[in-house]
């Protein structure tokens, strides 16, 4: 099972539209077990992430309002790649693979960003 990121809007009921990914863009965002073993893990969260630790628990919704300060965590991330793939293990993972996810979770939050809309990844 995989983890999936995705943009969506939030409809006036209340409900949730998820948009379609465009061509070239990728929902990948890691291994189902990647909520506890990579974004969720104390790694993550001993560099001061507050969203990808949700994942441990659940599934992460980053509200528009919150997803300027959602890229800034990736930023962190992204600048830390080998603390937080440090401890997975290497037959299903490396900095390369977990790059390559993020790099998709970024792609998302730029696109949620352009048209006001949030990110979830679930």
């Amino acid at each position: 099972m995989s983890l999936s990121v995705d943009v969506y809007v939030t409809m006036p009921d209340g409900g949730m539209e998820v948009l379609e990914v465009p061509e070239g863009s990728s929902d990948l965002a890691g291994f189902e077990a990647w909520r506890h073993s990579v974004w969720g893990s104390d790694r993550v969260r001993a560099l001061g992430a507050e969203f990808f630790p949700a994942l441990a628990t659940g599934d992460l919704y980053v509200e528009p309002g919150e997803v300027e300060r959602f890229q800034r965590e990736c930023a962190l991330l992204r600048a830390n790649l080998e603390t937080v793939a440090g401890g997975v293990d290497p037959h299903r993972a490396t900095v390369g693979t977990v790059s390559a996810r993020l790099a998709h979770i970024e792609d998302a939050a730029r696109r949620a960003r352009a048209v006001g809309a949030g990110v979830v990844v679930w």
